[in-house]
């Protein structure tokens, strides 16, 4: 799998150049990665370690904990079916088996066709629209078989792109306001020269 791409690094460079110590920037850097890939690909954490100048394992350390980043591939749509109190006592134990079955995978799981990858999740906290599931962090509520259903038929169509992008894309807008680094941002650990963010 590719190393992170030319525009990537850019966008590297001037996390890191707003902070003190370049390895704050590891978890924003790792979202960046798992946008391009849709997961965190060996490649691309050994190339977050070189920018960083840490060791791979640290990357891969912190890569692991958290469970918004996934070390292996997953669908282009992660369904997250939350089985929560609200969410069973309103039905999430059905959603979630005619989700199984209508995915024809278990949680954890991913379609041959790669297109869906199913998780189940504790709260998500959308309880007032129990039961509840996310696709790629977006939020649908009140979900019942048949708008499960519908909402597999709309991802698998493109008729939801415009809402809900493929996996690993927080947000679509890059940021142009707040906290911005301030003048050339310092060397990188792999010895090039970070540009100031424009």
């Amino acid at each position: 799998m590719a190393r992170l791409t030319a525009e990537n690094i850019q966008r590297a460079r001037q996390l890191i150049a707003l902070y003190p110590q370049s390895r704050s920037a590891l978890i924003p850097i790792l979202h960046i990665a798992q946008e391009q890939d849709g997961w965190l690909t060996p490649d691309g954490m050994a190339h977050i370690a070189e920018l960083l100048d840490l060791d791979p394992a640290e990357v891969y350390g912190t890569a692991s904990f958290y469970d918004m980043f996934f070390t292996h591939p997953v669908g282009r749509h992660l369904v997250s079916v939350c089985t929560n109190l609200a969410c069973l006592l309103n039905g999430a134990d059905e959603l979630l088996e005619h989700a199984q079955a209508r995915l024809g995978v278990a949680p954890g799981g991913t379609t041959a066709d790669g297109e869906f990858t199913l998780e189940e999740v504790e709260c998500i906290a959308f309880c007032g629209a129990a039961p509840c599931l996310a696709v790629n962090w977006r939020f649908f509520g009140n979900i019942g078989t048949d708008d499960f259903d519908r909402l597999v038929e709309d991802l698998a169509a493109g008729r939801l792109a415009d809402d809900v992008p493929p996996h690993g894309t927080l947000n679509r807008v890059r940021r142009r306001v707040g906290l911005m680094a301030a003048g050339p941002a310092p060397a990188l650990a792999d010895g090039t020269a970070s540009e100031p963010p424009s």
